[in-house]
């Protein structure tokens, strides 16, 4: 890929991000994003058009998740080469945006995830729950699918045709994960790379809530589970 030529969709998923998403578009670099894809579940605080006035194209999508949102947005882009995922509560950098899009423009990686927990971190930026939970579940993932990884972030970046073959479905809190581990199950080039991350801000609708938090622990060590006994029995069929 030539990054001249490079074309770069970024897509943000949102649900009241009104105090963040000014900050967050224009935090993205202007010489490296095509377009931005702001993905809104029905905000009553004005992001859609926040969003809209800072020149991101809108989509209202009415369905909840974040799969859902992530989904929506992938089925809009404009043939990028490159698509990126990032939230729209200011925790992420998206000025780091070129950490990201470095190895699979140099032709190293399919996908890539950015580690919060790898990269510097600001103090409070991650509840400690949060932090136990990603170690575990990439803990799990390194053992169970042969993949080193130390975070699950939503900071990421595929290449299009990598994403379609991969087939994503689910639409909540599971859409992340999903994502590593069919890569992984595929053969595709998983790369992780360190990223900075600040306390969001507004409220997380996921680590920040008791039913978020242990929706999404359900939602991810299900996914692990469900996928690796599924390869096996594919495995243990193949050799019969």
């Amino acid at each position: 890929m030539k990054r001249g030529t490079l074309r770069v969709s970024v897509i943000i998923p949102t649900k009241n991000e009104g105090e963040a998403i000014g900050r967050v578009l224009a935090g993205l670099p202007s010489d490296l994003v095509s377009e931005v894809i702001v993905v809104d579940c029905n905000s009553t605080d004005g992001t859609p058009d926040i969003a809209a006035r800072m020149g991101a194209r809108v989509i209202r999508e009415p369905r909840r998740g974040y799969g859902q949102a992530c989904l929506t947005g992938l089925a809009s882009t404009s043939a990028p080469d490159i698509v990126v995922f990032l939230d729209g509560d200011y925790s992420d950098r998206p000025a780091e945006l070129p950490f990201l899009l470095a190895p699979i423009i140099e032709g190293r990686a399919d996908i890539t995830v950015g580690s919060r927990l790898a990269g510097p971190r600001a103090a409070g930026a991650l509840p400690w729950h949060s932090v136990f939970g990603n170690r575990l579940a990439a803990g799990l993932i390194t053992l169970l699918y042969g993949i080193k990884i130390s975070d699950l972030g939503p900071f990421r970046a595929a290449r299009p045709d990598v994403l379609r073959a991969l087939a994503l479905e689910e639409a909540t809190y599971g859409w992340a994960v999903e994502m590593i581990l069919k890569g992984a199950i595929r053969g595709f080039r998983i790369v992780e790379v360190p990223v900075s991350y600040y306390p969001r801000i507004g409220k997380s609708k996921i680590s920040g809530t008791f039913r978020g938090t242990i929706g999404a622990a359900w939602f991810i060590f299900s996914l692990i589970a469900r996928y690796y006994f599924s390869r096996r029995s594919a495995q243990a069929r193949q050799s019969a």
